[in-house]
């Protein structure tokens, strides 16, 4: 696949550099005033092996060229149509190939595909996963600290519950991120969620976390912050979905893309980037 150089386009400090009708920087030069600490990139249901997950893959390949990143966050659906292990290589280990050399690390956490084979067993114990052969777990990148959770309505939510109060409760990190596969607040066609609104809000708003990130939903969305955290559908990683907007969305936009979170002691800035390799969303998250 020919290789794009990712273009961004400017916002601060009147930088800019004119390329045709559009006014369009390299983040390299607009990262020299205000360099982030790390950055991440987050998508989901990308596990189809297909042209479109193809697609975004060598766009991370060349994100990644231009601006490293430490992580990838896979928020569930890793392994189409029915999460079975044999068909990882397809999947993971081929779309991945440049960033696995890297030495990058994927995070997954189930989805409602992946649990359709021996209840996601064999991808919680896939090493290239880190899933540390659990169905929820935690870690920390710097000052980040990261909450996986299996959102699917088999979960154990009485005992997850009860571990994601006890780690929000003792965690002293800067951020608080949280990431599952199924949405809270959605404008997509399956829409938000009352019952997980219910079971998880009341703990994001009681211990200040700052963004959710999911997929199943096959669309981008970013929320407004909602209660002190916003909301981050990246599961158009393959496939996509007709999205519409609802009062708090932010930005919403049916196109193969995946996100990008630059991290920053005071704040977190996300961009939606498409298969084009240009962003079409930038919001931030400032830590109050």
């Amino acid at each position: 696949m020919k290789r794009r150089q990712i273009l961004y386009r400017g916002i601060a400090s009147g930088i800019g550099l004119a390329l045709g009708s559009h006014n369009l920087i390299s983040r390299a030069t607009a990262s020299n005033k205000s360099s982030p600490l790390f950055r991440f990139v987050a998508l989901a249901d990308v596990g189809t092996g297909n042209i479109g997950q193809l697609a975004i893959a060598d766009v991370m390949d060349d994100y990644f060229r231009q601006d490293p990143f430490k992580l990838v966050l896979m928020a569930g659906d890793n392994i189409y149509e029915d999460g079975a292990i044999e068909r990882a290589g397809a999947t993971f280990g081929r779309p991945y190939r440049f960033l696995r050399k890297q030495k990058v690390p994927f995070y997954a956490v189930l989805g409602n595909h992946d649990i359709r084979t021996n209840n996601g067993v064999d991808q919680v114990n896939y090493s290239a996963f880190n899933m540390q052969g659990r169905r929820y777990y935690t870690f920390t990148q710097g000052i980040v600290q990261y909450f996986a959770l299996d959102t699917n309505s088999n979960a154990n939510w009485s005992k997850q519950l009860n571990w994601l109060d006890k780690n929000l409760a003792k965690s002293t990190a800067t951020w608080k991120i949280v990431y599952g596969h199924h949405p809270l607040y959605s404008s997509g066609v399956h829409g938000s969620d009352p019952e997980l609104i219910a079971k998880l809000s009341p703990l994001f708003a009681h211990y200040g976390v700052h963004l959710y990130i999911n997929g199943h939903d096959h669309n981008y969305e970013r929320t407004k912050a909602i209660e002190g955290t916003t909301y981050l559908t990246c599961g158009a990683g393959a496939k996509t979905r007709p999205v519409g907007s609802s009062d708090w969305t932010a930005k919403s936009a049916a196109r193969l893309s995946f996100a990008t979170i630059d991290v920053y002691p005071e704040r977190l800035k996300i961009q939606g980037i498409g298969k084009d390799g240009k962003v079409f969303d930038r919001g931030e998250i400032v830590n109050s």
